[in-house]
């Protein structure tokens, strides 16, 4: 299993593509800490290494946006959450440790005095993560992930995200179906159109989920707990 896991990360850390940030290899001191790679790198071994053998289901969205794993490095997670800054879902939960952010504090780019002090917040990362643990879920017996795992953000504006085309969507599968090697035979949970499409394309029985933003959330709280039944 840590073979396959450290194949994994390799695979992971080599990916590069145009107008795409990769938060376990790229980074940008405009915007991060100096060893923000390797402090994400950490992030994502961590939160695997409590997940796999424990976890009943994988939830699979699009991308990774920029106020979510583009800085924690873990799918549909926020900085505010290893921080500890977040209501409902702490770094024990995710890590079993204090996490440590990767956004800078003084960047010039990081205007609002929320992201300044407490680190980047994603809507629908906390909606995940809150319909989950409401339904009954542990927090180790779930595993999030996007059908392409990097960020993909509009030209020459880090802080934007952008829809991937079906080209990096295809791209992005070969490191889901990698996923789903290490991860075992488990069920999967689709969030949003483009990962229910892409997995059923590729013969995957999956349920999709309606995705939380643009007044999406109740919907998929819903569904999820039905699922979850």
């Amino acid at each position: 299993m840590k073979k396959d896991f450290s194949c994994f990360m390799k695979h992971l850390t080599e990916f590069k593509g145009e107008n795409t940030f990769n938060p376990w290899n790229d980074t940008n001191p405009d915007y991060e800490v100096a060893d923000a790679v390797s402090i994400r790198r950490n992030n994502l071994k961590d939160y695997f290494s409590r997940r796999l053998g424990k976890a009943k289901i994988l939830l699979i969205a699009e991308a990774c946006g920029y106020q979510g794993g583009q800085f924690s490095g873990i799918a549909m997670t926020c900085e505010r959450m290893i921080l500890n800054f977040h209501p409902a879902v702490n770094s024990e939960m995710i890590l079993g440790r204090m996490g440590r952010r990767t956004s800078r504090t003084d960047s010039p780019f990081i205007t609002k005095t929320t992201q300044m002090e407490k680190g980047f917040n994603e809507p629908t990362d906390s909606v995940v993560w809150k319909a989950c643990l409401e339904a009954g879920l542990g927090p180790d017996e779930f595993i999030l992930w996007n059908i392409f795992p990097f960020h993909p953000y509009k030209k020459g504006n880090l802080l934007t995200n952008r829809t991937p085309t079906d080209e990096e969507l295809s791209i992005g599968l070969s490191y889901t179906k990698e996923l789903m090697k290490i991860a075992g035979s488990l069920p999967i949970f689709a969030i949003g159109r483009k990962s229910e499409t892409t997995l059923t394309n590729a013969g995957f029985t999956v349920t999709g989920l309606r995705h939380p933003a643009n007044g999406g959330a109740n919907i998929f709280r819903a569904q999820l707990r039905e699922a979850m039944k």
